[in-house]
């Protein structure tokens, strides 16, 4: 009969402190019986092996915790903590600016109130990209003028800053952001368009230039193998429609392109139409995504009795109904016909799943109070603009 293997707790010194083993009890005793027999004294001896390994691992550990701490730059932490800067917040991002000597962020708090920063928006910059503080005065004058050659005032870039740090400080290579900027010009990207793309994907300046190069040279290709003599024009419709398509890859471009010609029968023509229009929006979106987004679709309107021609109709007028995942398109389409809306009626405004369930419901509570018809009227000013809609409202009240 075999016994159940009992535990047997024991405490070992280590340093300073202890500590405590759970082992079982035929281990522990083996230790005084290993002179009577080789095989005893082997199992005897790997046992002590294992809680040695054991407990120096563990120990290790908690020293390393300790050390982790003990090693931070004492005086940064204090001037951070002088600053305003979320310092938990920054340890969690990048810990090892802690332990750094001759850090910069007195420097890098005098450079960017001087163009405009508050001490509140200086101290988030560190607190959410805190490897700033290491880059220095001549760096950050260097990149900011690169920076003012596309955009027209230094309050822009701060508010860039304050709402992506990592877009200006994730690099140091100013020479790279010069040759981006000098290719990305060179191709026909106007003033506007660099200007937007420095708005809203600046990761795309931090990108090599080899991979700019590779997804301009496909874009153009796209225009080519389309019949369209116009590649500089094409890839500029593109980048002003969706401004982040350089931070994304060539595959998963193409194999969305592909998904559009082949799932809407397109020709060349219409594919060029749509990719230069609402088109582009989709085209950085990751594949999968794109499919099980219009997977769901075509089965909801399917069970609504929607025809597949009906279907590619609403997707290719709206695309951006793409970009809605599975609960919250159905749960908006259910939202609707609850409201008593037809689904030809939803088919042909597209632009209403663009608003908040809750938004929905309110205004078509404060429609109807007003006296609005919807089954006679057009139901587009669900979607309509908070201004433009409290303009409608208040002139129906008035009726």
């Amino acid at each position: 009969m075999q016994h159940p293997l009992s535990l047997r707790q024991t405490s070992i010194p280590k340093g300073l402190g202890y500590l405590t083993i759970m082992a079982p009890r035929n281990f522990l005793c083996m230790r005084n019986n290993f002179l009577f027999g080789s095989r005893c004294w082997m199992i005897r001896f790997s046992a002590e092996i294992l809680l040695k390994s054991v407990s120096f691992r563990l120990f290790s550990v908690k020293c390393g915790n300790a050390d982790s701490k003990s090693s931070e730059n004492e005086e940064l932490l204090n001037n951070l903590l002088t600053m305003g800067v979320d310092v938990d917040m920054a340890r969690k991002r990048q810990p090892g600016v802690f332990n750094r000597m001759g850090t910069k962020e007195q420097d890098l708090k005098m450079f960017l109130l001087s163009k405009g920063a508050s001490k509140e928006v200086v101290a988030s910059i560190i607190s959410r990209y805190p490897r700033a503080i290491t880059r220095t005065h001549e760096s950050l004058s260097k990149r900011w003028d690169l920076w003012r050659k596309i955009m027209t005032s230094d309050l822009e870039i701060v508010n860039i800053l304050e709402r992506s740090p990592e877009s200006f400080f994730r690099s140091n290579n100013n020479l790279n952001l010069e040759n981006n900027i000098k290719f990305l010009s060179s191709v026909g990207l106007t003033h506007k368009c660099l200007c937007r793309l420095l708005t809203n994907a600046p990761r795309t300046f931090s990108n090599s230039l080899d991979l700019n190069k590779q997804m301009i040279e496909f874009l153009q290709e796209v225009c080519l193998s389309l019949g369209h003599n116009k590649p500089r024009d094409f890839v500029k419709k593109i980048i002003l429609k969706n401004p982040f398509i350089l931070i994304q890859s060539t595959k998963r471009v193409k194999t969305n392109i592909e998904f559009l010609q082949s799932t809407f029968n397109l020709d060349n023509e219409k594919l060029l139409v749509l990719l230069c229009g609402p088109g582009a929006k989709i085209l950085d979106l990751s594949n999968d995504y794109v499919n099980r987004n219009y997977t769901n679709i075509k089965e909801k309107l399917f069970s609504l009795g929607c025809t597949e021609e009906e279907i590619h109709k609403f997707i290719l007028r709206y695309p951006d109904v793409i970009f809605l995942g599975e609960k919250k398109f159905n749960d908006k389409i259910d939202c609707l016909k609850e409201e008593t809306f037809s689904i030809s009626q939803i088919i042909e405004n597209p632009r209403i799943l663009d608003t908040s369930i809750n938004t929905l419901k309110s205004r078509i509570k404060e429609l109807v109070n007003a006296g609005y018809n919807f089954s006679t009227s057009n139901i587009a000013l669900l979607s309509w603009s908070q201004k433009r809609y409290k303009a409608k409202l208040k002139k129906l009240n008035i009726e």
